[in-house]
Parts: C-alpha cells; sequence; structure tokens
C-alpha cells in the first residue's frame, strides 16, 4: 500500500507547518509586559474581522499578509490580541474590528483562511490561524455560559471572564475525526453531503461526542452516515480548522463491510473507488477533487499515491 511518506513528504498539511512563533503564554496576564510591547517600534500587527484578513501580492509574486507597525494601527483596546514573537523578539498581535481597513494603494484585497492558507508563508499562517480562531471564539462568546452576564476580555484576547460571578472561559475547541475508509481491496470510500454540489467528494468525518474516544467515533460516525463497519483505526494527523473552532483528526480507517446505505441527512451519496476509478472520475470532471488546504486531500493523497488535481477557486 502507499505511504504517506512515499509522496507526501514535501506536501506538508496546510496550517501545520511550523511558524517559528513562539505564543509565549507565560506574557499574556502581564499587563505592563504587554503595553511595552505593544508600544516597541518593532512589533506588528494586522487586523481580522469576519475571518478574513487584508493579503498583498509583492513585486516577486510572493502573497503577505498586511501588517503594520502598532503605532499605525487603527484604535482599538478591548480586541487587541497578542499571539507571541518571533526569534528576532518581534512581537505580533491581532486587532479585531467590524471592518477591514481600507488601503490607500489599492493593491491589498481582503483574503478568508480558505484562500490565504494556501498563499501565505507558515509563519504568517500560524498567525492567521491564532487570531481567525480567536476571532470566531470571541464573537460567539459575550455572555457568561453560569449566569448570563457579559464577560470583559482578559490575557490578551486568550480568556473571558464575568464579572458578576467570576467564571472564567476559555476558547473552545471542537474535536472532530475524519477518515479515509479503505476497504480489503484497497478501494477509498469518498461521500458528498447533502449541501455540496454535485460532483463534490471527499472523505468522511464527523465530530466527538462527549464521553467516546476518538477511535469510537471514527467507527460510529463512519457507520451512521454510510452504513459502513469499520475494524482498525489508525491516526495519521491533525489539522486546526477554525470554522469555526474545530480541530480536525486525520485517520485511516480499515472497512470490515462494503455495502453502503447512506443516511440522506448528512451524506447524499456514497461510493467506492479504485486508483483507477477515481483518475478517470477527477479526469472527466464527474469528481471534484477536495480543496488543497483541507486534510482531507492529504488523506486521499496518502492513499492515491500521487497529488491530487489542483481546483481553481473556493
Amino acid at each position: 500500500m502507499t505511504t504517506w511518506t512515499d509522496h507526501t513528504a514535501d506536501r506538508p498539511i496546510s496550517l501545520t507547518a511550523p511558524s517559528g512563533i513562539d505564543r509565549a503564554a507565560h506574557h499574556r496576564l502581564d499587563e505592563a509586559w504587554l503595553a511595552a510591547a505593544w508600544s516597541h517600534p518593532s512589533t506588528r500587527c494586522f487586523v481580522v474581522s469576519g475571518g478574513q484578513v487584508l493579503i498583498d501580492e509583492t513585486a516577486d509574486g510572493r502573497t503577505e499578509l498586511v501588517m503594520t507597525p502598532s503605532f499605525e494601527a487603527p484604535l482599538t483596546e478591548a480586541h487587541r490580541y497578542f499571539l507571541g514573537t518571533d526569534e528576532n523578539g518581534v512581537s505580533y498581535f491581532a486587532l479585531q474590528k467590524d471592518a477591514l481597513p481600507g488601503r490607500m494603494d489599492e493593491s491589498a484585497r481582503p483574503a478568508g483562511l480558505r484562500e490565504a492558507g494556501l498563499l501565505l508563508s507558515p509563519r504568517e499562517a500560524g498567525l492567521m490561524v491564532h487570531a481567525v480562531a480567536l476571532e470566531n471564539w470571541q464573537r460567539l462568546h459575550r455572555f457568561c455560559s453560569r449566569c448570563g452576564e457579559r464577560t470583559v476580555i482578559a490575557a490578551a484576547g486568550h480568556i473571558r471572564r464575568c464579572p458578576a460571578c467570576g467564571a472564567e472561559h476559555y476558547p473552545r475547541t471542537d474535536p472532530a475525526v475524519i477518515m479515509a475508509v479503505i476497504d480489503d481491496q484497497d478501494r477509498i470510500l469518498l461521500g458528498r453531503q447533502v449541501h455540496w454540489p454535485e460532483g463534490r467528494f471527499s472523505t468522511l468525518a464527523g465530530f466527538v461526542e462527549p464521553g467516546e474516544s476518538i477511535e469510537q467515533s471514527v467507527r460510529r460516525e463512519v457507520h451512521e452516515e454510510v452504513g459502513i463497519s469499520v475494524g482498525e483505526v489508525e491516526y495519521v494527523a491533525s489539522q486546526p480548522w477554525p470554522f469555526p473552532s474545530s480541530l480536525m483528526l486525520g485517520f485511516v480507517a480499515q472497512a470490515t463491510s462494503t455495502e453502503i446505505d447512506v443516511d440522506g441527512d448528512e451524506i447524499h451519496e456514497a461510493r467506492w473507488f479504485s486508483r483507477e476509478e477515481l483518475g478517470a472520475a477527477f479526469a472527466s470532471g464527474e469528481v471534484l477533487p477536495p480543496y488543497g488546504i483541507s486534510i482531507a486531500a492529504r488523506l486521499i493523497e496518502r492513499w492515491y499515491g500521487k497529488d491530487l488535481p489542483t481546483r481553481s477557486a473556493f
């Protein structure tokens, strides 16, 4: 069987490459240190709004996250999030605003993580992932789940405190399993969700339920969605997926049955593919590959043995 390293050793999963950023969590409660870091001339910051940032193309063809010195940043006090420092001691902050700022040169453009994550350097993509995840959490968790009082931001954006009951609330991450299901004929099982366009197939996925191991979750989700029983479950890799707050845990699952029975609620269609069948379906346009940023694409490539066709747009 084709292994992960045969063809993807140079294809890291998007959003997981080392960024070189130390999150420096020990500074988050040090208001004096944060104030000094914010006012330092080397500090860089960027605005995040609705999951988007500004990106710009350089003269040499690279794509960069638009960052400015802190003294040029738009005003905000409460929604200023410390993201960490690099090896040169440069501090990075994200500013949550209701809208992205305009650019006088009009060369920059807004972009979400699904697009920018493929274009930015690992460092800037890592900063953006952190910022988008914090912004999503901050927007959705403004009130205390214990008493209903409006909470306030603390720890440089990484805690919300309730002034009424004293509860502290932390950013949540929902574990989700995503799996390449393989049968004893070395075929892969791909499904199409009910709201996806015709021809778009990908690996199966679902959220881990309370009191459930991740292996149990893999087996349950596959059986619920397509009626297939799963035996051995092998962990492959993980990927942060802040849409809005998931961590994707990638697996290869060995099927012990092959008769498909889709649930009709989440999965509209599911099919077994050999490598030859999937290649022909890609070539004819019958099947659209997953987007390159997703761990789903890497899981399929692990089995397929070569890179998937690229898609032109998100």
